[in-house]
């Protein structure tokens, strides 16, 4: 409860707006030391109000995740609130972006025409570092190449009131758990990842930058509204087994697209086995299931690590707040799923999917049985999921051992610090010196290999070989752009151990290691603290707070740059239906983000919208011929490039449509998988199903995303079709639309189309797109 002075009632605290400026006894608490006009309280007592409004409203008890995000809503009075159903419009309390989505999120700002954020928004710098030769040299070369873009986003941040977060601070969701993230709040972020949050008893969800210029722009975000998956968790993890592990196996049970819709609700007795930081690796690979978010409810471990990061009174008044940070009990969920943390083993997921999931003491026959390579290349601990102390403290201990046998690494290993405050703090505390010592590299504190910033070069392009993380994500060509690279995911602890051995056929927990003198040995258990016993060490300050008034401050956009583009507005729909669109390509098997939009060197680009447009579903699989970016331009004849051949449909005034198989989109938030065919020409993704956040995308650009009602007529699209979607002139919400094929021999296919635009959502369509809307408004 708010603490008030004896002569003041309720009623009247709550109605003072100078109540905590004036009394001595309220003590604003601000959202975070770098936001000091913010006050928790005030969220809180928001949070506690709206929660109560719904709950009389639904008249049953709520989950947590429903508490916080019925707790955020716009209307509480008069929301349709209807998991899996109804839309919702909610109040975030503050916005996070990094390099690589905030240049267009800001230049979608800047064409807003407002003066200022309104809600708290940071701007971080570590998308665009690549590893090479080792941190420091790293993080020099790229503030020199990068330097257009870094001033960019320095000065649009302090123009507009958005914090900035220099290159070498850490990943963005580090330095969200550090310093921004705390039970109870709603965080949008402009990367997939954001939902690492959870670990904090928060709901952060991952959207696009247009998304996220709505919340900046004061305008309420949109969510469908989410189901909920519970996942009970009983027993404790030991030995071995990690916090990776519980969401190694939620990935085998849901699949990809299994969370789609959803948020991913965690409970059970087995929950205080897991720490903090452990809590937030598993939310963060919850976006590898396609969910709308993770959270785990408020316990001490949460309070523990607030009051090392410097935020007691916030665990204070969680604390006070604890009945909002639970679910109620008899809430309900719409499925359950159970794992018993004492008989839960190490995992390790992969190749070229992040669900593919098999026992650490299996893998390794596994992989002759699948002619996967077994020698481990690199192995590669570290970034947004795991670079925790405790991850790294737990990967030293391994080390320690490996040193007093006189043993190095057989593959080559790198280490990623998440963030500058981890970096300063293992140094300091001497963890980095044993990885090091037995012939580690610690990189930036950046994103670096776990993006596809690698500049690798222990192998050849398209040699097939195996590498092990502790990353999140391992598509086809994530992390080098080498197709043939079989990656698998694990914990720090395995990739460490894997990477000892050289092997995937080494098992840590059953078999021996050879030390410099040719004796047997077995590796320790490994073992690591949960918080550095002397405090964090902060390192350098990497902060740039905005200025209180930042409108004489100039953001200039060279026109002759090929790194930044201001933007043009999209042309508003024509009032007709779409009439013999050309097929431009049908993707088949998996097109995840990746594919559409690839990062890795194109990440350089993504202020520039025309430039990164050139890599348009380069590495998606044409169904016609089974090739990557050759398909057939009906304009030449020839078959050539998808991004040049929808460029040629577009001089010749010929709009175009995509047509994919399940889950499209899937993988990171990257909103330039929108951007790209909405400027290339598009006019309609057609799909078995879509991935959340790239359903949404395509909606706020305008583009038309549908899916098969029967998903069985993807296979009724041929080469060369003609597509015509009609009932647009009726576009009305739940209303399917007609698709008719014309094939190239003259014979029709008809068959229905769904579509799950809302009233709002179908006037960015009309208006060209969601920023065209928000222009008219």
């Amino acid at each position: 409860m708010l603490r008030f002075s004896k002569t003041r009632s309720m009623t009247a605290a709550f109605c003072s707006r100078n109540l905590r400026t004036t009394s001595a006894v309220y003590q604003r608490v601000p959202m975070s030391k770098f936001d000091p006009e913010t006050d928790v309280r005030e969220n809180f007592a928001k949070l506690q109000t709206n929660v109560d409004i719904v709950k009389s409203r639904l008249r049953r008890p709520l989950t947590l995740s429903e508490k916080i995000v019925y707790g955020h809503l716009d209307e509480p009075e008069t929301a349709d609130i209807a998991r899996g159903e109804s839309y919702l419009r909610l109040r975030p309390d503050r916005v996070a972006m990094q390099d690589a989505t905030a240049q267009m999120a800001m230049l979608q700002f800047i064409s807003s025409g407002l003066p200022r954020v309104a809600v708290p928004s940071t701007i971080h710098c570590d998308h665009l570092i690549e590893a090479q030769l080792g941190g420091d040299k790293d993080l020099t070369r790229a503030k020199d190449i990068n330097k257009e873009v870094y001033n960019f986003l320095a000065t649009a941040g302090a123009k507009y009131g958005a914090g900035f977060w220099k290159p070498g601070s850490g990943i963005i969701h580090q330095i969200i758990l550090e310093n921004y993230a705390y039970p109870g709040i709603m965080l949008i972020g402009t990367d997939s990842h954001t939902v690492n949050g959870g670990g904090l008893g928060g709901v952060f969800v991952g959207v696009g930058g247009a998304d996220a210029v709505d919340v900046m722009a004061n305008i309420p975000w949109e969510l469908k509204c989410p189901k909920v998956i519970g996942v009970h968790l009983t027993g404790a993890i030991s030995a071995w087994t990690s916090p990776k592990d519980v969401i190694l196996r939620v990935a085998d049970i849901l699949t990809v697209k299994g969370g789609t819709g959803a948020i991913v609700e965690y409970f059970g007795p087995g929950v205080e086995s897991l720490s903090c930081t452990g809590m937030g690796t598993i939310c963060n690979m919850g976006a590898e299931i396609g969910a709308t978010t993770s959270i785990f409810p408020y316990n001490e471990r949460m309070a523990r690590y607030l009051v090392a990061t410097e935020r007691g009174e916030i665990a204070k008044i969680s604390e006070q707040y604890k009945n909002l940070l639970q679910s109620d009990e008899g809430a309900e969920y719409d499925q359950v799923i159970e794992i018993n943390l004492s008989e839960l083993k190490p995992l390790i997921n992969g190749p070229f999917t992040p669900d593919l999931c098999t026992p650490v003491s299996e893998i390794g026959a596994r992989a002759e049985a699948e002619g996967w390579p077994t020698e481990v290349k690199v192995g590669l601990i570290g970034s947004c999921t795991n670079s925790s102390y405790e991850d790294m403290t737990r990967s030293a201990s391994i080390a320690k051992q490996a040193q007093s046998k006189g043993l190095s690494f057989k593959s080559l290993f790198t280490i990623t610090p998440g963030s500058e405050q981890i970096r300063a703090t293992i140094e300091r505390d001497g963890i980095d010196k044993p990885l090091r010592d037995i012939g580690g590299m610690v990189l930036a504190n950046a994103c670096g290999p776990c993006i596809g910033q690698w500049d690798r070069s222990d192998i050849e392009k398209g040699e097939k070989n195996t590498i092990v993380t502790s990353y999140n994500r391992n598509f086809t060509g994530r992390n080098d752009a080498n197709p043939n690279t079989h990656g698998f995911v694990a914990s720090p602890e395995i990739a460490t151990a894997l990477a000892l051995a050289g092997t995937l056929k080494f098992n840590p927990e059953t078999d021996s290691l050879l030390d410099s003198e040719g004796v047997e040995f077995m590796l320790d258990t490994p073992y690591g603290d949960e918080l550095p016993t002397n405090g964090f060490d902060p390192g350098q300050d990497t902060y740039q707070p905005p200025p209180a008034d930042g409108s004489n401050v100039a953001v200039d956009v060279d026109p002759t740059s090929n790194r930044l583009e201001l933007l043009t507005p999209f042309s508003k729909w024509d009032g007709q239906d779409y009439n013999d669109l050309q097929l431009l390509i049908k993707v088949q098997g998996k097109c995840t983000t990746d594919h559409i939009s690839a990062a890795g060197p194109w990440l350089k680009f993504r202020g520039h919208l025309n430039n990164i447009s050139n890599n348009f579903l380069i590495t998606a699989t044409n169904a016609e011929n089974g090739k990557m970016n050759s398909i057939k331009n009906v304009v030449s004849g020839e078959f050539g490039p998808v991004p040049g051949t929808a460029r040629d449909y577009k001089a010749a005034g010929i709009g175009w449509v995509v047509v994919g198989d399940e889950n499209y989109g899937e993988g990171s938030s990257r909103e330039h998988a929108a951007l790209e065919p909405r400027h290339l020409g598009g006019k309609a993704i057609i799909v078995r199903s879509f991935a959340r956040i790239h359903e949404t995308n395509l909606k706020k650009q305008g583009m038309l995303p549908l899916t098969f009602a029967d998903p069985a007529d993807y296979d009724k699209v041929q080469p060369g079709d003609k597509v015509s979607i009609l009932g647009l002139t009726d576009f009305q919400p739940g209303l399917p639309f007609t698709c008719r094929l014309t094939h190239t021999d003259g014979s029709v296919d008809e068959f229905k189309l769904n579509h799950s635009f809302n009233e709002n959502q179908i006037g960015w369509f009309k208006a060209g797109s969601a920023l065209n809307k928000m222009a008219e408004a």
